[in-house]
């Protein structure tokens, strides 16, 4: 969201997207650090930009995201980095560009993807054992209805047919709030939004998520029947060890729901193998809600114990790297045949497809409930409608050719 919304600022001010990165006078490294591998993957970036800096003179280098939650610590650690962003923090860096004289007519637009994310509530009051979130972003703090219809509004005008709109606990949504608004009552508000085909959300929290939400995806149009809803584990001795407040009972329940009104809904999870303690059967205490479940994605890590959480302060990592390794296997194995089961059964249908670029050639995109799309054609599709008959499935993705002429994305 916050490299969306940055980009989206930078162009107004007429800057363009370099080819690749030695060419750039500005270079913006958003940091996620939810986990300890993404963590090291942005130190090791940032330190390989020492050279860059030494090569070509007066680039400017800008570390922005959540890694950036002790400035003078990071000062130590890089003192080649220019500015220090913290999550969200756009105006520093638009205001560096402007005292640096790098704003052009803005004549030469760069290309505008047709999709955009927004952030509607930052930080987390879950406290789940395994997570550095509520420590790294804070307390959950929502963004006024205003604000965000003002910014999706902006988007709109800029060309951009499909917004998500995110939050650690997105379903938590306004309860900080004068009036409280819910996200329900938000996503009926940007649904009307003119040049909107799209609107999208993530990621919900199973514990949190209300049969007033659910009604709402069910009716308005514009709201895409994809739901990411988090299980972590199918075992109740380690969802409760983990801190995330319900039990594998309570999540199949709310699975149910959530079919019974949305019958055509995608489902994706995410999923930990090997937190501390789990034993053979309680994995396949999981892999047991896979089976039965039948998520149309899942996205599965083996357990790293992140320094400051609860887990890691008061438990032992004693799944061996070996089993953990292992068992994410299985559950992608598990995953794959379902995925591929749920996707041969797309062939022969004319499915819609917001279409996102191109790759290898051809374009690609995705349907309402998220699955992946590609075909070929030889026009400028960007940012279309596409009708695409499906000829050919896999687990992650779909094959077709263009069934009706496509269509500019609008509301």
């Amino acid at each position: 969201a916050f490299s969306d919304e940055l980009g989206t600022g930078l162009a107004a001010l007429g800057l363009e997207a370099a080819r690749a990165i030695d060419e750039a006078d500005l270079v913006i490294l958003n940091s996620c650090v939810v986990r300890q591998s993404a963590e090291n993957r942005v130190t090791a970036r940032v330190d390989s930009l020492k050279s860059l800096k030494k090569s070509k003179q007066g680039t400017v280098i800008v570390l922005a995201g959540c890694m950036v939650d002790s400035g003078t610590e990071l000062m130590r650690r890089f003192p080649h980095v220019d500015l220090f962003t913290r999550p969200g923090e756009s105006a520093p860096v638009l205001d560096l560009v402007r005292a640096r004289a790098w704003t052009g007519t803005g004549s030469r637009s760069a290309v505008k993807p047709p999709t955009a994310f927004v952030t509607i509530i930052e930080g987390c009051d879950n406290f789940c054992s395994y997570c550095i979130v509520p420590y790294r972003r804070g307390r959950e703090r929502s963004r006024p209805v205003e604000e965000i219809v003002r910014q999706v509004e902006r988007l709109a005008q800029s060309g951009v047919k499909e917004v998500t709109l995110l939050g650690q606990n997105v379903d938590s949504y306004g309860h900080d709030l004068a009036g409280k608004p819910d996200l329900a009552a938000l996503l009926t508000i940007v649904e009307q939004i003119d040049g909107l085909a799209r609107v999208r959300f993530l990621t919900s929290h199973p514990k949190d998520m209300s049969l007033k939400l659910i009604r709402a995806v069910a009716s308005l149009p514009k709201v895409c029947e994809s739901i990411n809803l988090p299980a972590q584990s199918g075992d109740d001795c380690i969802l409760k060890a983990m801190r995330r407040g319900y039990t594998s009972d309570d999540y199949r329940a709310l699975v149910r729901l959530i079919r019974e009104h949305i019958p055509a809904v995608a489902i994706s999870t995410d999923i930990i193998v090997g937190f501390p303690g789990e034993t053979e059967e309680q994995f396949r205490n999981t892999l047991e809600l896979l089976t039965e479940t039948r998520f149309d994605l899942v996205h599965v890590a083996a357990y790293s114990p992140r320094p400051g959480t609860i887990a890691a302060r008061t438990l032992k990592d004693d799944v061996p790297a070996a089993v953990k390794s292992r068992r994410l296997h299985e559950v992608e194995k598990v995953q794959a045949a379902t995925a591929s089961e749920i996707n041969a059964g797309m062939a022969g249908r004319s499915l819609e497809v917001l279409v996102e670029g191109r790759k290898n050639g051809r374009w690609f995109g995705r349907t309402r409930s998220g699955k992946l799309v590609f075909f070929d054609h030889d026009a400028d599709l960007l940012g279309a409608m596409a009708l695409v008959e499906i000829d050919r499935t896999s687990p992650w993705a779909l094959q077709g050719r263009l069934a009706a002429p496509a269509r500019a994305g609008s509301g």
